[in-house]
């Protein structure tokens, strides 16, 4: 059953995305995705989570996410990226996951709470895994030993883009003094200076007190760079 649309209509394109599941995580997802300006179809079996979040979310549907039928239905296969936030109920996520890759879903993302649910879903072909509570922790982690990193991203397995204040003992001193591609393996792509951002800084460039250094490398080097 098609819930309420802001719009009136559903018209669904590439690039937009299907949120199935509305507990905290998905609505969170759907939120910040509709913040941005994008359209989203917000899924759920339960009617009353689909009622309440109708009207902070583009487009809601009530149906059962584990019949691929229903999922045709409401033409899911044309959603660019289809994120897949059930957390409670894993036969039901891994079920729902693989009809919609056989429905031919380009982009599925899941929720996993183990790290043995997320290489089920990996092997059934779903294109990425977030296991928010166990990510949630090493960002703890991260802070709580290396307070100067801001943010980080996982571009893939052992490399990220992190943003680093920059420490203390750097502070004056040029990106070639520094040498941080020799000392930590890490190479500097840009330098956030207020509102500024120097992109590819040259070897001179001189660091100064509130510049946020936005670093690429390992999380180990990233960890030791932000421990400095």
């Amino acid at each position: 059953m098609l819930g309420k649309s802001k719009n009136g209509s559903h018209q669904s394109k590439a690039d937009e995305y299907a949120v199935i599941g509305l507990g905290r995580f998905g609505t969170s997802v759907a939120r910040t995705l509709v913040a941005a300006g994008h359209t989203v179809l917000g899924v759920d079996r339960d009617m009353a989570l689909v009622q309440r979040h109708s009207h902070e979310i583009t487009h809601t549907a009530q149906l059962d996410s584990t019949d691929e039928e229903a999922l045709k239905e409401i033409n899911i296969e044309s959603y660019g990226t289809v994120i897949v936030a059930i957390g409670t109920n894993f036969e039901a996520n891994l079920m729902t996951s693989v009809a919609l890759k056989e429905i031919g879903v380009k982009n599925v993302i899941c929720k996993a709470t183990t790290l043995m649910q997320r290489d089920i879903l990996l092997r059934v072909g779903v294109d990425r895994v977030v296991l928010p509570e166990y990510e949630a922790g090493e960002r703890l982690a991260m802070n709580i030993t290396s307070p100067s990193v801001v943010t980080q991203i996982e571009l893939c397995p052992g490399t990220r883009v992190s943003e680093v204040k920059v420490p203390d003992s750097m502070i004056g001193l040029t990106l070639e003094e520094i040498d941080l591609r020799n000392k930590y393996e890490l190479n500097v792509v840009a330098i956030q200076r207020g509102e500024s951002v120097l992109v590819s800084p040259k070897k001179g460039s001189v660091l100064r007190k509130d510049d946020l250094m936005v670093v690429i490398g390992s999380g180990d080097a990233v960890q030791k760079l932000g421990s400095n």
